[in-house]
């Protein structure tokens, strides 16, 4: 039986077969979906459902109306657009995007519903103390299939009811012997500000991290981060938690959080997506979760997403190049959107190539440092190297230099950790009156503590 596309088998057949439970409703996370019919159901391994059907949804509370709550059947990989809420900025919001009620649905598709926040602003960024501009709480998915699927099935991607092209990857897979224990004994990780502990992190990660259009217009607030410098950030410390000596039963909710969110990712490549190109502190984050995924369920192509995809676009990748720094360093940072940055906005590329006195002068920038900065090094040492150095090294650690592909990432990382710049601040104030003197700017750390302690101990003290 083919248990992704269409089939034919009874409804009480399945039932007795497989021990699925049969329903008119399902909620999931506050969403309530309604049935024309008792379907059958059942629970992929990281809580969400599945139906068996074909089956047509009658009603969705909370109820989708006046451009709130939104579901979209299927949901495009548009980088663009979404049709979820009728607030999202910067007129990015789709209304043909939305699935009107009824909505029938098919074995191999993905319906995405979604919660709207009462008050944009009400709920803060995860990990970042600041108002989110999300119009969305939460994301709930639920899954047709033709038959039940293992017991230990992750949700396949939500892109894959887009692409056709459903698969779903098992839990008892997961080469679980790939990550190392090191010594650590603790639950709670510091961060900037206080510190996450483990069920925090593994009930973050065990709800919908949807993560399509870019520049985070529909973030989910309820749960995730609102920006990928953050993401970046909660990525590298879950990873390197995963790490650590706890026993293997204490990671295994927050490991299978990890990996669909690295599965949900991948899925959007299948599907055609773009990638998540380097644009200051945007395009971060979604590399790690892809490999980390592919290389616990032993995917070759998802563990060395390149090789498929080489036009698959990762920020770390595009903001770090080897070249001559006005430093002496040998690896730089590639610029605001890479290397050819500037064919598109003037100071928005290449630059650490030269002294700085001759850096140009961003344009277009809308960035909160206002117009005629210098954006290249502002967001060098706001938004990206330190929030890099979590999940370069968790990379280091499980060996994974090779999947990712680029090992200017890695040697940039280096340099950020390892290189003094105190001479370097002293002559860019000299020369253009630039202040990055702060601590939070300076070379030489993480932007979490416990991301430096991990540092610390054991990035010259890799596992053979």
């Amino acid at each position: 039986m083919n248990i992704l596309k269409s089939g034919c088998i009874g409804l009480v057949l399945v039932t007795l077969l497989f021990g699925v439970e049969l329903t008119d409703k399902i909620t999931q996370n506050g969403v309530t979906w309604t049935f024309d019919k008792q379907v059958a159901s059942g629970r992929f391994v990281n809580g969400d459902y599945y139906i068996v059907g074909p089956v047509t949804v009658i009603n969705i509370d909370p109820k989708p109306e006046n451009g709130r709550n939104g579901s979209s059947l299927n949901p495009a990989p548009n980088a663009d657009k979404s049709g979820y809420d009728s607030r999202l900025e910067m007129s990015r919001y789709d209304p043909s995007m939305r699935a009107p009620l009824p909505v029938s649905m098919k074995p191999g598709d993905m319906l995405v519903s979604s919660i709207s926040v009462e008050k944009v602003g009400e709920i803060q960024n995860w990990l970042k103390k600041s108002a989110s501009h999300s119009p969305i709480k939460s994301y709930s998915v639920l899954t047709c299939l033709a038959v039940e699927p293992p017991k230990d099935a992750f949700r396949p991607s939500y892109a894959d009811g887009y692409s056709k092209d459903m698969k779903l990857f098992l839990a008892k897979d997961l080469k679980r012997d790939l990550l190392p224990r090191l010594a650590y004994g603790k639950k709670t990780y510091k961060v900037e500000k206080g510190s996450v502990g483990l069920k925090e992190l593994e009930d973050r990660f065990a709800r919908t991290w949807l993560d399509i259009l870019f520049f985070e217009y529909d973030t989910p607030v309820e749960y995730m981060t609102g920006y990928p410098a953050e993401t970046a950030r909660a990525v590298g410390i879950a990873t390197l938690a995963l790490m650590t000596d706890l026993k293997p039963e204490e990671k295994e909710k927050l490991l299978t959080g990890v990996v669909q969110y690295g599965i949900d990712l991948w899925g959007l490549i299948r599907a055609g997506y773009p990638g998540w190109p380097g644009f200051g502190g945007h395009g971060s984050a979604r590399k790690w979760p892809i490999i980390f995924a592919g290389m616990l369920l032993g995917d070759e192509a998802m563990s060395a997403p390149n090789k498929k995809y080489p036009n698959a676009k990762f920020g770390e990748d595009m903001q770090t190049m080897y070249g001559n720094g006005w430093t002496g360093a040998k690896v730089i940072y590639a610029g605001h959107l890479g290397q050819d940055g500037e064919k598109y906005k003037k100071g928005w590329g290449l630059y650490e190539n030269l002294q700085p006195k001759d850096w140009p002068v961003a344009s277009g920038d809308n960035s909160g440092f206002g117009k005629g900065t210098y954006i290249g090094e502002n967001y060098r040492r706001c938004c990206t190297s330190h929030v890099w150095v979590g999940e370069a090294l968790a990379a280091r650690l499980m060996q994974a230099e090779k999947n990712w592909g680029h090992p200017a990432f890695f040697d940039y990382v280096d340099r950020w950790m390892t290189e003094d710049d105190t001479a370097a601040i002293k002559i860019i104030k000299e020369q253009i009156n630039q202040d990055y003197s702060a601590d939070w700017q300076r070379q030489k750390r993480a932007w979490d503590p416990f991301v430096q302690e991990m540092w610390n101990k054991y990035r010259n003290n890799l596992p053979k």
